[in-house]
């Protein structure tokens, strides 16, 4: 597996070029939370093929993927970069939700998120979502006070406005930026790619397969779960989903083409974007993990990837509420 460093070289942070999103393991997608024996099978193998990056939320579960995590990576701390994310939990309010950035809030979820992953630091470490009722100026001279205490190591934001990001930088650095982006969500590449890459921060694509779409294997909301959240999603919507079906039907033109899958072929595709992206697929299971990292290997010609460019965009928004993306 290749690596990369995300954020500025000499003070960066050095992750697998490929990461494991894990959030599906415990939350939100048909099958979460139902075999912890085989997610954790999913986590070892994953560091045995070269991943080092491995993201959670205290909000998946909520907290149950943070502590899958904890028990899996009890003895293997070391060899392994933990990013989780805090900001969508009122711990001042008993758990409810709701954003918070709020400095109390942020010493107070720090503090369970080491408890559930059984840690004395957190290598990376985001803000979910932006609290508009907070200076992001506050919340990152909390985040830095984490740092020099040996706390977490870094600071992160996800789905972060670019005037936003500037801002936060200003306080302290910012390691990684994490925002959908894929062939089926481009949006970054207007303005947050160029930003990160002007104030030296890495990029780190979630949904790097469009929520699985992109794997070509969806082809009906009917094969997902009542509880799976991509039935409530409008790409998945109505009508939307067949009209998007022509998406997958072009990377797995290419994916023929290279005798890959399409998941493989998206993947190599996000790679080819630049040195400073590390996508984190998510899975529950080996095989689908495996198949994933071999697209660390595999690379796209001038021509593949020119027509993989024009690959149309999806219909639909991203999220039913696209409120809680600051934009």
């Amino acid at each position: 597996m290749h690596t990369i460093t995300l954020g500025s070289p000499g003070s960066g942070l050095d992750v697998s070029r490929l990461g494991l999103g894990c959030m599906g393991m415990s939350a939100f997608y048909t099958g979460s939370g139902k075999d912890d024996a085989a997610a954790t099978a999913t986590l070892h193998r994953a560091r045995d093929l070269g991943v080092t990056f491995f993201d959670t939320a205290e909000m998946y579960g909520p907290y149950t993927n943070e502590e899958l995590l904890g028990r899996a990576f009890r003895t293997r701390r070391d060899d392994v970069v933990l990013a989780t994310k805090f900001g969508t939990i009122r711990h001042s309010a008993g758990g409810a939700m709701g954003l918070d950035g709020s400095p109390e809030n942020v010493r107070l979820a720090v503090e369970g998120s080491l408890r559930r992953l059984g840690t004395d630091h957190i290598d990376l470490y985001y803000q979910h979502r932006m609290d508009p009722s907070v200076p992001v100026e506050d919340t990152m001279g909390a985040l830095a006070g984490l740092v020099e205490e040996g706390k977490i190591r870094h600071v992160g934001l996800s789905e972060a406005a670019p005037a936003t990001i500037r801002r936060a930088h200003a306080v302290h650095p910012v390691t990684a930026l994490q925002t959908e982006y894929s062939l089926w969500s481009r949006d970054p590449e207007r303005e947050l790619l160029p930003l990160v890459r002007e104030l030296g921060i890495g990029f780190v694509p979630y949904s790097p397969l469009g929520r699985g779409f992109l794997t070509g294997t969806i082809r009906s909301v009917d094969q997902l779960d009542a509880s799976d959240f991509r039935r409530n999603n409008p790409r998945f919507a109505g009508g939307n989903l067949q009209a998007n079906i022509r998406i997958v039907e072009q990377v797995d033109d290419v994916a023929r083409q290279l005798g890959a899958t399409p998941g493989q072929v998206a993947l190599a595709w996000l790679l080819a974007q630049g040195p400073d992206i590390a996508p984190i697929p998510g899975t529950k299971q080996v095989r689908y993990l495996e198949e994933n990292v071999a697209a660390d290997a595999l690379t796209l010609s001038p021509e593949q990837l020119a027509q993989l460019d024009g690959v149309a965009a999806p219909v639909g928004d991203r999220y039913e509420d696209m409120s809680g993306v600051d934009r």
